[in-house]
């Protein structure tokens, strides 16, 4: 190989390589009543030991959650860290979410961030 033709491809190959990280952590999903929903800002993790919530997605930034709620995600406005974070500890993730989340934190009504209008 030329000289030249190996600096081009080792340049692409670099370029490649920078770019990864930032696409292999891309994850957008659809939010009902939200539209798509980038999941960059957000911490996620998948939920186990529930059989009703499947992931919790929470940017505290912006105190904005999106759950996934039997392979359905919906969104939250305006929710308190400490919410979630008594969420993630709750016995009962479901429970907790029916006493807690569920009617409350309403998008149409409270501050939807920028980035998810």
């Amino acid at each position: 190989m030329h000289p030249v033709q190996f600096s081009a491809v080792a340049l692409r190959l670099a370029f490649v390589i920078a770019i990864f990280p930032l696409w292999a952590n891309a994850e957008t999903v659809s939010v009902k009543y939200g539209g798509k929903a980038d999941l960059a800002p957000f911490h996620c993790e998948w939920i186990a030991r529930s059989s009703f919530i499947n992931r919790l997605c929470y940017d505290s930034q912006e105190r904005y959650a999106i759950v996934n709620l039997n392979g359905t995600y919906y969104h939250y406005c305006e929710v308190p860290a400490k919410v979630v974070d008594e969420w993630r500890l709750a016995e009962s993730m479901g429970r907790y979410y029916n006493a807690h989340v569920k009617g409350r934190f309403d998008c149409r009504i409270n501050r939807v961030p920028s980035y998810a209008k």
